[in-house]
């Protein structure tokens, strides 16, 4: 899908040189990975302490 955008170039930038991605487009399917990522952790923390599935959340390198 084709979209504009306006981004903050320092943002970018940024974002570019501490990933090491040299595409705009490949940082952002990235950053979008990861926020989506991060939201669906966050969902399954709220079970925390609710359900017993004997996981180690230390050992899958999740922090709460």
């Amino acid at each position: 899908m084709r979209t504009t955008l306006d981004l903050p170039e320092k943002l970018i930038n940024e974002a570019m040189t501490l990933t090491n991605i040299h595409t705009k487009t490949e940082l952002i399917k990235t950053a979008l990975e990861n926020l989506i990522w991060k939201e669906k952790v966050k969902e399954i923390t709220k079970y925390f302490g609710k359900v017993n599935l004997d996981i180690s959340l230390d050992k899958m390198g999740i922090i709460i």
